[in-house]
């Protein structure tokens, strides 16, 4: 049997799904055009009560517009030292906008306000860059799936509004971390000045993710997709899936979040694991005890299992569960966890 827990990005789009992507009423979206397109921009926008929405095809695409969108080349953005923007965007924030990052040490991925104050430079001190910009992650990729305390993200706006900071949101697991800790999405869009949401990871969708912001925000961010080579034509065929998705998908998150703590009850009882790291949602990351089993031991046995899972280096490694794990699987990798290692 095979299991991939590379990521959630590796599932495909269900039965359903097809019938809505096959049956799509489809337009030109270059020329704003497409009603499915349309309508899945206008689903999100209500969805966090915010102005308007742009669909885009990736997440990367999606935080670097907000990122030109929001900055001017030689400004900075502060993040933390886990965050994607900086780590696997492929340089995008210097390429793209002529912008470093200030990164913040934070725990798990998540930066404190206090953190936040102090890593803006002073605004008349010439000598080093402007910040402009403070770029969020949740839930956190790097950091396993943390979820942001939402009193926190409160603190942090306030930083930035009184040194005049924009905020933007890399929500790609956002709607992982609203199931998880039962938020109000509205409540996000009042909070932060752009968001970005991934339909293609836990959702289910093959592809696209969408901008949100104020109508201004999104004006600007259409100019900055076509400079990018964003637009596309007959897009609502994969717009329809995200709206199936967000119908569909989005309450069921949690049952991934389930299986990802079932495993790491497992893992934590394998003497080869030195330690697994808390688990909120979807996301699980391990470390090995090296004197035991090298990573690509480990990796390898289970690939002779035709089981795949991803290594980070140093000892660690990362399982994700997704909509395309059956209990089926998830029993077999419990099973041979313990009969391979335990």
């Amino acid at each position: 049997m095979k299991v991939n827990l590379i990521s959630d990005t590796v599932t495909r789009p269900t039965p359903g799904m097809l019938d809505a992507m096959m049956n799509a009423a489809v337009g030109d979206d270059v020329f704003k055009n497409d009603p499915s397109v349309i309508a899945l921009e206008e689903k999100v926008a209500e969805y966090f009560d915010m102005e308007a929405s742009l669909f885009f095809p990736s997440g990367t695409m999606t935080n670097q517009t907000a990122i030109k969108v929001h900055t001017q080349p030689g400004e900075q953005l502060i993040c933390d030292k886990y965050a994607h923007v900086y780590n696997f965007e492929g340089g995008g924030v210097s390429f793209n906008s002529g912008v470093s990052c200030k990164l913040v040490a934070g725990h798990r991925g998540m930066m404190t306000a206090e953190q936040v104050e102090k890593a803006i430079n002073p605004p008349d001190f010439y000598h080093s860059p402007l910040t402009t910009l403070v770029c969020i992650e949740n839930t956190t990729n790097k950091g396993g799936g943390a979820c942001w305390d939402f009193e926190e993200l409160k603190a942090i706006r306030k930083v930035c509004d009184d040194h005049g900071l924009k905020y933007h949101l890399d929500g790609a697991r956002l709607w992982n971390a609203l199931v998880a800790r039962k938020e109000n999405p509205k409540a996000y869009g009042e909070l932060f000045d752009s968001i970005s949401v991934c339909l293609s990871k836990g959702l289910g969708c093959p592809v696209g993710s969408v901008l949100v912001g104020s109508q201004k925000i999104i004006d600007k961010a259409l100019r900055v997709r076509k400079v990018l080579g964003g637009g596309m034509r007959q897009s609502g065929y994969l717009a329809a899936a995200g709206v199936y998705a967000l119908e569909n998908h989005v309450t069921r998150l949690h049952e991934d979040h389930e299986k990802a703590k079932e495993l790491g009850n497992t893992l934590a009882n394998l003497s080869v694991v030195k330690k697994v790291e808390p688990q909120e949602t979807n996301i699980l990351i391990f470390e090995l005890d090296e004197n035991q089993i090298s990573e690509t031991d480990f990796l390898n046995k289970l690939s002779e299992k035709e089981i795949s899972i991803i290594g980070m280096g140093q000892g660690k490694l990362r399982m994700v569960t997704h909509l395309d794990y059956t209990d089926k699987m998830h029993q077999h990798l419990l099973e041979q966890l313990v009969k391979l290692f335990g």
